[in-house]
């Protein structure tokens, strides 16, 4: 199977002398899912903004879809943990949603096709009747899904979501756990969470990063595991597919 990620020994530093991530060597294939968890400061931001070239390993290789991160770039949808666009600033949920066609030859002007992978996005994520809202009037819920859509709009084949489930509340988290389920059907996506009850949901892996980042199948991802990486005792509880995926059959139905 093609691996669309491959590093071999990484190192990255903020600082000459003080290591973030330390020899790093791993590889994703094309349509596996992962979840990427650690402790806060263990370096899962780090690891997803050199995977977006937004930063350079200070020794070792990454690639990306074969090639550097920033060439690789338009092939990746990317939801950051805190999104930057002001609730309050007067803009729709479509033109948040276009604002991911941006890179795709934006010259000043939207196009009709522009528009409609913005809408399908939108629809993807069972939103698209939201379209003339204002962005600030939404919840938190149906912010993340916005945002989500904002991603999904440049058609990208690997999505990074970085904490998408943060500050929603638990019903907005289940509808997106059975959103995020039908898109690993048709692309790459790998997922920042603090929540290690819900490694096992839909992923094939688990990316532990803790300055050193080793690699787990989900289903073999334990307890003991997960304590070795945060350094003390943790609790987790093990979900199946049959627990989250709430759609009404069809492909993305695990039945």
């Amino acid at each position: 199977m093609e691996n669309i990620i491959e590093i071999s020994n990484l190192n990255f530093g903020y600082e000459p002398g003080s290591l973030t991530l330390e020899n790093v060597s791993f590889s994703v294939p094309r349509g596996c899912s992962g979840c990427i968890v650690g402790p806060n400061g263990g370096g899962k931001s780090t690891l997803l903004k050199l995977l977006l070239g937004l930063l350079s390993p200070s020794s070792g290789t990454l690639t990306v879809f074969g090639s550097s991160p920033a060439a690789a770039r338009e092939k990746i949808g990317y939801m950051p943990q805190y999104h930057k666009l002001d609730a309050a600033f007067p803009v729709s949920v479509l033109e948040v949603a276009l604002m991911g066609r941006m890179r795709k030859g934006f010259w000043g002007r939207y196009s009709p096709k522009d528009r409609v992978a913005a809408l399908e996005a939108l629809d993807e994520m069972g939103i698209a009747d939201l379209q003339k809202r204002s962005f600030s009037a939404l919840s938190g819920g149906q912010r993340q899904r916005v945002l989500i859509a904002r991603a999904l709009a440049g058609e990208p084949e690997l999505l990074l979501l970085d904490e998408p489930t943060a500050n929603i509340d638990p019903g907005a988290e289940e509808q997106f756990h059975g959103a995020l389920e039908c898109l690993r059907k048709r692309m790459t996506v790998l997922t920042v969470s603090h929540d290690l009850g819900f490694v096992s949901r839909g992923n094939d892996l688990v990316i532990c990063v803790n300055r050193f980042v080793s690699l787990h199948e989900a289903e073999a991802f334990t307890a003991d595991t997960a304590n070795a990486v945060y350094h003390h005792d943790v609790d987790m509880i093990k979900h199946t597919h049959h627990c989250f995926c709430n759609c009404s059959g069809g492909d993305c139905c695990h039945g």
